[in-house]
């Protein structure tokens, strides 16, 4: 069959998490792209289910928060069974109320084909969607791009284009060829997951049994009727994953044969791994999630930092296609590699203590708030001023009011794919209007009102005070107003923002 040469600006190789994250972000910006998977179609499974609070932020500004909520929820109680048959009810997670700086302080339950479904469905609203049955078999890199070869259901095609990304998963074709080292570990632990239909047990709770090698979970997976079971399985030795297989397995570890499971939608038997990709980025070749690293499933970190991967690389995968700076592209690895370093440590040390049978309680060091890239090389340092938000934090969110009377959020102002500049009781003049960037001043005669002190109090805010926010909800700078020139200096060279 004649092989067909067609183009793009992005090439993204992989439509899970990660590569729907950053297919909608690149959409919503306008971006020319391909997103292809060579799975015959979307991922049917659960393995990951939690959505962390910082997740929930990301997945708000992205469009699909509400209708993943809609289908998902809270964690239910954990309960766990005795040997008596008497149980003991629990939660997992600390469960904070939201306060306003953080709109989002608890885990939500969404198994990962919903949450990927959610992802998709806006894709689909920005006039895109992922190409399934197509894999990448071969590319090659210049100065100018990459030129990727495909094999799919109309045969060979050539792909030109100035970017490729590959969030193709721990086993990442893309990180192989790139000869990207990635040293780790396997951590001497192999567990069964499935999605299963069963009958004999409740949804109301998180239901565990046992302790050490015979221990096993059964977790209600809301909007689908189904359940997720977990369970350690040895070493060595094959696997029986069948409805049969498995439901022997409820019986020999719970006690109960009231227990049935019907049928196993999707399994997996799998071997722990902690691994970190040596390099983010060779060229015009990037790695995204599972490709640049693979977590344990203790603390629910391994999706939420793929997304967030794929959240810091959209706008400036997007900003540089369109001139800015080249160093700008390269901030992505030098901000995330250090964050799933320390992830990956988070997520060793909740297993090891979950070897050791401590509680497995989940507290705020799991939600990814305080994430941040403090001492970024897209960050402009200020004057350390002791209290309050510096560049490189997360922008907290605050209630206000508009001039109007109607209630606003600072999410709400950041929303979307552009720069928000704040500026606090400050002078009249300011920077010059620039594409990509919106100004709102925040004061009694200006368009916000912070009516309650909640922007104040939560960016440690003086009157003349200029906080500068990136697309991804992060403080890129805040400066005072006898030092808009620094501002002004900055957004010229990181962004090629024209005035």
């Amino acid at each position: 069959m004649i092989s067909r040469t067609t183009t793009t600006d992005v090439l993204i190789c992989g439509a899970g998490a990660a590569g729907l994250t950053l297919a909608v972000d690149l959409a919503r910006r306008g971006v020319d792209f391909r997103l292809i998977d060579k799975g015959e179609g979307p991922f049917q499974g659960s393995r990951g289910k939690g959505l962390q609070p910082r997740s929930q932020e990301v997945l708000e500004d992205l469009g699909v928060l509400d209708r993943i909520f809609a289908t998902g929820g809270p964690y239910p109680p954990q309960r766990k069974h005795l040997a008596d048959g008497t149980f003991e009810d629990g939660s997992m997670f600390e469960a904070p109320a939201p306060v306003p700086a953080e709109p989002y302080r608890t885990p939500l339950l969404s198994p990962q084909f919903l949450t990927e479904r959610a992802l998709r469905d806006r894709l689909g609203e920005l006039g895109a969607r992922p190409g399934f049955g197509i894999e990448l078999t071969d590319f090659m890199q210049d100065a100018e791009g990459v030129t990727a070869h495909l094999k799919g259901p109309d045969g060979a095609t050539t792909l030109r284009c100035r970017y490729l990304v590959g969030a193709d998963g721990g086993r990442s074709f893309v990180r192989h060829e790139l000869g990207v080292e990635f040293p780790g570990s396997t951590l001497g632990m192999r567990a069964v997951v499935a999605d299963v239909k069963l009958s004999g047990l409740s949804e109301d709770a998180w239901h565990r049994w046992g302790e050490g090698a015979q221990q096993i979970a059964l977790c209600p997976l809301r909007g689908t009727g189904l359940f997720q079971l977990q369970a350690p399985i040895p070493l060595e030795g094959d696997i029986d994953l069948t409805a049969q297989g498995l439901g022997e397995m409820v019986v020999a570890r719970t006690g109960r044969t009231d227990i049935v499971v019907s049928e196993v939608i999707w399994a997996s038997a799998y071997s722990m791994n902690a691994r970190l990709a040596e390099r983010y980025q060779v060229g015009r070749i990037i790695l995204v999630g599972d490709a640049a690293h693979i977590h344990p499933p203790t603390g629910g970190q391994g999706l939420n930092t793929s997304l967030q991967d794929a959240y810091n690389l959209g706008w400036k995968l997007a900003a540089v296609l369109a001139g800015a700076p080249q160093s700008l592209l390269e901030s992505y690895e030098a901000e995330r590699r250090p964050v799933a370093a320390e992830v990956l440590g988070l997520s060793t040390r909740l297993l090891d203590d979950a070897k050791a049978g401590a509680a497995m309680r989940r507290g705020r060091d799991t939600h990814q708030l305080d994430i941040g890239y403090l001492g970024s090389p897209i960050s402009l340092e200020g004057p350390d001023r002791g209290d309050g938000v510096t560049a490189g934090d997360r922008a907290p969110d605050a209630p206000c009011r508009g001039a109007g009377g109607r209630p606003v959020r600072l999410f709400d102002l950041f929303a979307g794919p552009h720069w928000t500049l704040l500026a606090y009781e400050a002078d009249p003049s300011g920077p010059a209007p620039r594409t990509g960037l919106r100004v709102h001043r925040i004061g009694p005669q200006h368009e916000i009102i912070d009516e309650a002190g909640h922007v104040r109090g939560a960016y440690g805010l003086t009157p003349g005070d200029w906080i500068l926010v990136r697309p991804d909800g992060y403080v890129a700078a805040r400066v005072a107003g006898d030092d808009l020139g620094a501002l002004e200096a900055y957004l010229d060279r990181v962004l090629g923002l024209p005035a």
